[in-house]
């Protein structure tokens, strides 16, 4: 599947989550029921996925969790807040060049119409 078209199939599974629960619940709810309609739909979708830091060519702990990794392709990073910040957007981006991977989603669950929360960022 190329990339578009899995960007497509999350950002699809998102607005359902979304349309079924609405705005204002904790970004951990979100998550759990993403992974769900994405597996739901046929994808491999894995939760809390470790990513670590590799500083002076050692692997340093884990430095981060990813929200969801689908398919071993995409970071889709959640998020449930007022207002997405450069921080957030920052935040994937880091995420993308440590694992190596060329497209993240960003997306805000606490908006009225989930267009509205989703970033789409390319390394």
């Amino acid at each position: 599947m190329k990339l578009n078209e899995l960007s497509e199939a999350i950002i699809g599974a998102a607005i359902q989550v979304h349309s079924t629960l609405g705005p204002g619940l904790l970004e951990s709810a979100y998550e759990a029921c993403l992974k769900y309609e994405l597996e739901k739909r046929g994808f491999k979708a894995l939760s809390q996925v470790e990513l670590p830091v590799i500083y002076d060519g050692t692997k340093i702990g884990v430095g981060y969790r990813l929200d969801l990794l689908v398919e071993d392709t995409v970071i889709v990073e959640l998020k449930a807040v007022n207002n997405i910040a450069p921080i957030h957007e920052a935040q994937l981006l880091s995420y993308l060049k440590l694992s190596g991977k060329r497209l993240g989603l960003l997306i805000n669950f606490n908006v009225l119409m989930l267009k509205d929360g989703i970033t789409r960022k390319i390394n």
